[in-house]
């Protein structure tokens, strides 16, 4: 399948909008915490709970999702999480309580992990090798701009009705998905999936996430020494080990390790859990900063994103056509940078109400860095596995991006001490806020400096020997196989390497 051609617009349009639909209730949700908390009269931990209850199903569950796409139909699985999602979200719109709400948003990341992995996992499949590049540039580019409008849709939503609306929008959208998806996406597997899912490293992995996640949110309420705490805590993290231990004898194992034998997907996935661990602290805080500190409304804190979207509209697709030119390692690692300085910045709206000279400069600081981030990002780490298990690698990335989040909101509060009822007190939140955003600034240069170390750019077609070269040719082999270790390959005769063929260089 070619980008340009109809077909292929119709197949990104419903991986969009099926991705966007569940990265837009990633965000949005956060510009409703503060009236969430004020009608339910809830404490912060109760709203990290309604962020944290949905990643920890959806960071637990995306490899499961990716493998049951690669085994039984990735339009198929695809299709059930949109349904999924679309009937949870309607009854989170009805939750009549703060438990309820949470016990919701756990189901509703049960459908996002059975449709976020199948969406990249589709492109990958459906595309030919050399519109891959632009198909997730597009994938990245639309789906960063529904990320970046949450805010914005959600504050609307609001002010015009209720938060409750910030659930049921997914209605329709589901329904609009699912029609495109079933007239228009092909259907492909991956004929050498595994012949079962693999249950027990699924639920140890939940286990471990669930644990280590309510000690953490519990611990500061609670006290770290309180049998409650202590016992989640070593729990989560004897379920970690017994996770390492099944997951390395299992036959059909839900995370093989030997993906990680290819340096590229390593590092690349390394950068992910750095970055947007730092990027989910700072957006759970930074709407009830927006609102609690700066007095915005729910409206106008949703504004106060809009350049984020813009940026990520104009400059994400763009930023996939040149790292599939000049290669990824540039961007990935000025792009980190670029968005901690962003981060940074945000240090500045504690102390400076106004819009222009607070918030502004370090939003559009901040979209800049994104977008030159995300689309290398995402395609280096599917260029670095072999087409077949695209699912996996999909959802692989996909849960390191969500395992961070879900680690840093649960973290990062108690790190720059808003716990409690800190959020509902201008003064003391915004001093956390402050230490929060240079800390998740700190992290940001740290992803830059590790993609600088470890990323390297494909060969170009010019950059290989043509003829017949006078010596044997040694290329690093890090993705000729999963299942075998990394090589170095002795390449004579003419051509060394067929016209079009990837590889990593050195």
């Amino acid at each position: 399948m070619r980008v340009g051609t109809a077909a292929g617009r119709w197949v990104i349009a419903a991986t969009v909008l099926g991705s966007g639909m569940a990265a837009i209730d990633a965000t949005v949700v956060g510009i409703a915490l503060p009236t969430i908390g004020r009608e339910f009269h809830a404490s912060l931990a109760a709203l990290q709970w309604v962020v944290t209850g949905y990643t920890l199903t959806l960071a637990a569950l995306l490899l499961v999702g990716g493998s049951l796409g690669d085994r039984y139909g990735r339009r198929r699985v695809f299709c059930i999480g949109v349904i999924w999602f679309a009937i949870a979200s309607a009854a989170c719109a009805l939750a009549p309580s703060i438990d309820v709400l949470i016990l919701t948003r756990v189901l509703q990341g049960v459908g996002a992990a059975l449709l976020t992995p199948g969406s990249l996992a589709i492109l990958q499949a459906s595309f030919a090798p050399e519109d891959r590049g632009r198909a997730i540039g597009a994938w990245s580019g639309l789906g960063g701009v529904a990320t970046a409008t949450g805010p914005l849709l959600g504050g609307y939503l609001i002010a015009a009705a209720s938060w409750r609306w910030i659930f049921l929008i997914n209605v329709p959208i589901g329904a609009a998905v699912l029609l495109v998806s079933v007239r228009h996406v092909p259907e492909t597997r991956d004929p050498t999936a595994a012949p079962r899912v693999d249950v027990a490293g699924a639920l140890l992995a939940t286990c471990a996430l669930g644990g280590v996640t309510y000690g953490v949110i519990a611990g500061p309420a609670r006290g770290w020494t309180d049998p409650a705490v202590v016992l989640a805590l070593g729990l989560g993290a004897l379920a970690a080990v017994g996770f390492v231990i099944v997951e390395r004898r299992s036959q059909a194992p839900m995370l093989p390790f030997s993906v990680f034998r290819s340096r590229q997907f390593s590092v690349t996935n390394a950068v992910t859990f750095i970055v947007y661990g730092a990027l989910g602290g700072v957006l759970f805080l930074l709407p009830v900063e927006l609102q609690v500190v700066d007095h915005y409304s729910p409206l106008e804190s949703g504004l106060a994103l809009l350049p984020l979207t813009v940026i990520m509209l104009l400059l994400s697709a763009r930023s996939g056509r040149l790292a599939t030119r000049i290669g990824p390692r540039l961007q990935m690692s000025v792009g980190p940078v670029v968005v901690g300085a962003g981060l940074a910045l945000l240090a500045r709206t504690t102390t400076e109400s106004s819009y222009v000279s607070g918030v502004l400069p370090a939003v559009t600081v901040f979209g800049l860095g994104l977008a030159a981030t995300v689309a290398p990002l995402t395609a280096t780490a599917l260029d670095a596995v072999p087409a077949d298990h695209a699912g996996l690698a999909s959802a692989v990335n996909n849960d390191v991006a969500r395992l961070a989040a879900l680690i840093a909101v649960a973290v990062l509060p108690t790190l720059a001490g808003i716990t409690g009822t800190t959020y509902l007190h201008a003064s003391e939140l915004s001093d956390g806020f402050r230490r929060a955003v240079l800390f998740s600034g700190a992290l940001c240069v740290v992803g830059g400096v590790v993609a600088a170390i470890g990323i390297r750019n494909p060969v170009r077609d010019d950059e290989l020997a043509i003829g017949t070269p006078t010596a044997p040719v040694e290329i690093d082999c890090f993705t000729c196989a999963l299942d075998a270790t990394p090589a170095v390959v002795t390449v004579s005769g003419a051509p060394p390497v067929a016209s079009g063929d990837r590889v990593i260089g050195r």
